[in-house]
């Protein structure tokens, strides 16, 4: 065994003048452990030796045993990269962890790798940060580089741009390329720094030179954007071509996205396809994204929703929310894979909690509808809540839906009308809309007409039909705006166009009477017939009546019944009674006074005064219903309180006559007297003879003549004979 006296020491590397290798061996063979060393490297490295991985593990073995930290480095890493020995990363940690704590940088730095990304011990973010700083300390610049990233990503450390900038400036300042493209990165996107684009680009301009993929690439996009530079698509084509032939899957991604949307080169769908196909298979999520959505729509390939699913769930299992969304999508679809609405919520949820505000938008509408899941409303706001808090506009309007309703939250007119304003500035149209009637009404703002016209007008312009038709009202009534019939008939007619049953009935009413257009009573049909199909009451009442009258269409009686009756069975109580007055009368249908008397009632419960006229008519005749003298006042009463003549003259004459009702001389003048002051010449004959014959009032002939007076100038031949007879 060699003793220390024995050891002959050779400190030369084959970095300097005049290294002799066979004097470096003998050194190495006494045992001196810089020369055992440095015979590692050249027979790791094929330097003055043959490129020996397995002697060059035996001389780091022999230099790491007497703890030479280099060595011990070294020996980690053949262990690391299985190079001589098979590849154990346990024991590369063990050597690593021998030659970090003798004070080796790169035996650190590796350690530090290890820690980070759990190869041969757990994953401890924090032992890799104390690692990496250990060697950045010793001015080892790839440390301070991925030191930097640390406090860049809050990884192992907590979040702090300016120490990650302090970092790299250190490790810039060494010439890493990587640390110089990280400042670009941070002066492009304002991180620790203030957003500088020409600083940006003067440091990726600095990496590009050391050949840096990464800075080539992000060269090109502030060339593709014009930020820092002046906007050049070609040269930032030439960029990414460059930085993609180097391998930068980053870079092929944007190639296939330039030829994709023809910037920088003609548009090119297959090339597009190939350079994303290169970039996807090198892992890039983008590019496996952009892929998904090629084969899902067809664009320079055939329609492939299975290769779709494949690519997007590539993309998912790297964590990308919008592949996830879109495997959502595929299967509520059932597009490419069965159709399956709880496994389209659970994707939609995975890239909801990535914070993508479509996917929680998305999640609101599942929670709100109950599409893969349990309908929630409660849950639905609060997924509407964070998209909307990140201004999604479907999202917000969405949420000022739910506060409008109390649906899931508490009712709240203000909180409804703000999160519906935020929408609407964004120009969402049916948020738009909702403000205008929130401004109409005075619904969580304060009514303003002119405010609701205005966002009215904004959604109608963007082709919103209910604006369209709100903003016609406005024009109609003056609200909030002049009023206008030229706008009016504008406005209808493109809600119209677009089956708002509303506005074709406020169409063919302007062209029926002609209102701000010339008058046409075939248009008006046309556009009365439109609603009408479309189930709008108004409209078959009105049809019903064209029909019935002839007004813009051949009269048929038989059309007339039918669109009476639509209406009807929707409640409309004019079409009721004049559906009545059909069965009563054989108009267009066969005669029947029951069907007749049915319709009366329906419409008599509902106010019409003619059809509790007719009703009480019916009753007292016993026409179509048993006959009921003292029902018949009944209905009497009610039409005769709203001015109906002919009830207050029915009415007086059962008063008169004791007809269903007590006789009452009194109570048969008042009502003939209603009658009569409404020029009923029935009527003003009976209170001529009232007054003749002093029943129900003190007998006044002069009186009595005036009334017979009135009575025949109406052509009433009764009030005439009695006039005759009485000598005037």
């Amino acid at each position: 065994m060699a003793g220390e006296n024995d050891v002959i020491k050779y400190d030369l590397t084959w970095e300097d003048h005049g290294f002799d290798v066979e004097k470096c061996r003998i050194s190495a063979e006494s045992g001196y452990a810089l020369a055992q060393d440095m015979m590692g490297n050249c027979y790791k490295w094929g330097v003055y030796a043959p490129k020996d991985f397995t002697t060059a593990v035996a001389w780091f073995e022999k230099s790491a045993a007497q703890g030479n930290a280099a060595a011990q480095r070294s020996l980690g890493y053949c262990y690391d990269e299985g190079q001589g020995v098979e590849q154990n990363w346990e024991k590369a940690v063990y050597w690593y962890i021998k030659g970090a704590e003798g004070g080796d940088a790169d035996a650190q730095q590796n350690l530090a790798i290890c820690y980070e990304h759990g190869k041969g011990v757990p994953i401890d973010t924090a032992e890799a940060v104390k690692w990496y700083e250990a060697a950045a300390r010793q001015g080892h610049e790839c440390a301070q580089y991925c030191l930097g990233q640390c406090y860049a990503n809050g990884v192992g450390v907590e979040r702090d741009y300016g120490k990650a900038i302090e970092w790299y400036e250190r490790s810039a300042a060494q010439g890493d390329e990587d640390a110089l493209c990280a400042l670009g990165g941070c002066y492009y996107n304002g991180q620790g720094v203030t957003q500088d684009y020409h600083r940006a680009v003067k440091y990726f301009e600095e990496a590009a030179e050391k050949n840096s993929p990464y800075a080539i690439s992000n060269l090109g996009t502030c060339y593709y954007y014009g930020n820092g530079v002046e906007q050049d698509y070609a040269i930032a084509v030439e960029l990414y071509k460059e930085s993609a032939e180097m391998c930068n899957r980053g870079a092929m991604y944007h190639m296939g996205y330039c030829y994709s949307h023809g910037t920088g080169v003609e548009q090119d769908y297959k090339k597009s396809f190939e350079w994303y196909e290169k970039a996807a298979l090198l892992g890039d999520l983008d590019a496996q994204y952009s892929l998904g959505m090629i084969y899902k729509d067809g664009q320079g390939v055939k329609q492939d929703y299975a290769k779709a699913l494949q690519w997007f769930e590539k993309a998912a299992g790297q964590g990308d929310a919008d592949a996830l969304l879109a495997l959502s999508d595929l299967y509520d679809k059932g597009e490419g894979v069965a159709r399956d609405s709880v496994q389209s919520a659970r994707l939609c949820e995975k890239a909801a909690l990535e914070g993508l505000a479509v996917a929680q938008y998305n999640m609101g509408v599942n929670c709100e509808q109950g599409t893969g899941v349990e309908q929630d409303y409660g849950k639905a706001a609060q997924w509407y809540a964070l998209a909307a808090e990140q201004g999604d506009a479907k999202a917000q309007y969405n949420l000022s839906v739910l506060y409008d309703q109390g649906n899931g939250v508490e009712l709240d007119e203000e909180k409804a009308a703000l999160w519906c304003e935020k929408a609407a500035e964004q120009g969402y149209a049916p948020a738009q809309h909702n403000l205008g009637y929130y401004y109409e009404n005075g619904s969580g703002v304060e009514e303003d007409e002119e405010k609701a016209a205005r966002w009215y007008a904004l959604a109608a312009e963007q082709g919103h039909a209910l604006a369209q038709f709100a903003l016609a009202v406005c024009y109609e009534h003056g609200q909030g705006v002049e009023q206008d019939d030229a706008q009016v008939v504008q406005w209808y007619g493109k809600a119209a166009q677009q089956g708002h049953a509303g506005a074709q009935f406020g169409l063919g009413y302007c062209y029926d009477k002609g209102k701000g257009v010339k008058q046409d009573l075939a248009e008006a049909v046309r556009w009365y017939t439109e609603a009408a199909l479309q189930g709008d009451v108004d409209a078959q009442f009105i049809l019903a009546e064209c029909y019935y009258s002839g007004r813009g269409v051949e009269e048929d009686d038989t059309e007339a019944v039918r669109w009476y009756t639509e209406a009807a069975k929707q409640g409309d109580a004019s079409a009721q009674y004049c559906l009545g007055v059909c069965y009563r009368n054989g108009i267009g249908v066969e005669a029947d006074d029951a069907q007749g008397v049915k319709w009366y009632r329906k419409a008599a419960k509902q106010g019409n005064v003619n059809a509790q006229f007719s009703l009480g008519y019916c009753l007292e005749k016993g026409e179509g219903v048993e006959q009921d003298e003292e029902k018949a006042v009944t209905w009497y009463k009610k039409a005769a309180a709203q001015g109906h003549t002919d009830a207050q003259f029915n009415l007086g004459v059962c008063y008169k006559n004791g007809r269903g009702v007590e006789m009452n001389y009194k109570q048969a003048v008042k009502w003939y007297g209603k009658a009569a002051a409404q020029g009923n010449s029935s009527a003003q004959y009976m209170m001529g003879v009232m007054y003749l014959k002093g029943l129900g009032v003190s007998q006044d002939v002069p009186e009595a003549v005036d009334w017979f007076t009135k009575a025949a100038e109406q052509g009433n031949e009764k009030a005439q004979d009695v006039l005759q007879r009485l000598g005037y």
